[in-house]
This record gives structure tokens, C-alpha cells and sequence, in this order.
């Protein structure tokens, strides 16, 4: 049977922020009971399992994510009434699968740590899909340090799952990276845009999960 491992949003705008910022298409988000309370949670399909971030259940049709210039918002609403980012909410009255802790993981991460955040940032950069950028950064605390990695996989018999990360001091304090490699310049964490710059969003955990295989 297929696995399923949960793993908790930061907070509703880091969650609006997985499923709406920078894609073309938000992602489909379900809402549904998960030990004993309802929430909000959107899946990534690995080889034997599926990963799964959620955040608090609210009420509504669909999560609106407005990622404007400094005033980043996001709340859950019934009907769509602006330009902003819309991810649908699909109602589920029970799971098709089974939710437990796993004593082995079948598609555990492997980890590779990176010398700084540029690195990170181009290593976003896929040359086999350049028209299909997958650019969310994910954050937690790990230790003493905060980690910002990027999923990615290796393509061979078996499909192998990466995090490619770097180790930070402390916690960030702006929501994107701001890439600035192509201008000889470091890549810096922001939440204000600017034209010429390509920007990576960062989406805040509560905790490390073992999925990603640094415990």
C-alpha cells in the first residue's frame, strides 16, 4: 500500500504561498479530517508515496493568494472577485489512504548541502524543462540552524528523490530569494520585486519530517 506522509505549513500564507506562487496553474487543494481535526492539504505524487503539506481547515471554495509588492495576503473564499491567484478546494468526506507513522520510508530524500544560496537558486534551473520552472524553496528548523533545500529527483532504474540545501544561522525573514548571480551580485531574501529578477518563494515549515531524510 502506498504511503502518505503529512507535513505542516508554517502558517495559511505559507501554505497559499506552495500552491499558488509562480504557477501558471495552482495546484488542487483538499480539505479533510487529519488526526482528529480538519485542515487544508495539497499532494506531490513520489514513486511509492505522497507527500503531503497541510495547514488549519477554513471554510470556503477556493484559497486566494495576492502576492503584492511588501503586503503578501492570502484567505480562503467562496467566490473568485479579483486578479489574484486562485488554488480550488475539493471537500473530501474520507482519505483513499491510510494515515500512519512509517517505521521505514519508502521514498526517503537523499540530501546534498550546497555552499549558499545562489547555488540553490541555479540549481532551480532544469535544462530538460526550461519552460517549466519548479522554483519553491521549503524551510524549516533543523537543530540549532534553519535549512532551505529544494526537492528535486534523479531519473534512473529507480527514481531517486533529492534535497539540495543550505544552512542558515537563522531564521529567514522574508517570504522569496531574490537571484541576483546574473548581475555578480549575491542572492538575498526579500519580499519586494523588481523588474530583471528572478525570485524564488519560500514556504515555512513547523518542523523537519524524516521523509526528508536529515533525521
Amino acid at each position: 500500500m502506498a504511503q502518505i506522509h503529512f507535513v505542516e505549513a508554517a502558517s495559511l500564507l505559507d501554505f497559499a504561498r506552495y500552491v499558488c506562487a509562480f504557477r501558471e496553474y495552482p495546484l488542487r487543494v483538499y480539505s479533510h479530517e487529519l488526526h482528529g481535526k480538519k485542515v487544508l492539504s495539497t499532494r506531490t505524487v513520489l514513486s511509492n508515496s505522497i507527500l503531503a503539506f497541510y495547514t488549519n481547515y477554513e471554510k470556503g471554495r477556493y484559497i486566494e493568494y495576492d502576492p503584492k509588492n511588501g503586503k503578501e495576503t492570502a484567505k480562503v473564499v467562496d467566490a473568485i472577485q479579483s486578479n489574484a491567484q486562485y488554488a480550488p478546494i475539493v471537500h473530501l468526506l474520507t482519505l483513499p489512504f491510510q494515515v500512519r507513522n512509517y517505521k521505514k520510508i519508502s521514498d526517503k530524500f537523499k540530501t546534498s548541502k550546497v555552499l549558499d544560496l545562489g547555488s540553490l537558486a541555479r540549481i532551480t534551473y532544469d535544462p530538460e524543462w526550461p519552460d517549466d520552472p519548479k522554483v519553491t524553496l521549503l524551510c524549516f528548523p533543523y537543530r540549532k540552524k534553519w535549512i532551505v533545500g529544494y526537492m528535486s529527483m534523479i531519473e534512473l532504474d529507480d527514481t531517486v528523490y533529492c534535497l539540495y540545501y543550505v544552512e542558515l544561522d537563522e531564521e529567514p525573514d522574508k517570504p522569496f530569494i531574490k537571484y541576483s548571480g546574473h548581475k555578480g551580485e549575491s542572492a538575498q531574501f526579500t519580499d519586494v520585486f523588481q523588474h530583471g529578477f528572478p525570485y524564488l518563494p519560500i514556504v515555512k515549515l513547523k518542523k523537519v519530517h524524516p521523509v526528508f531524510g536529515l533525521k
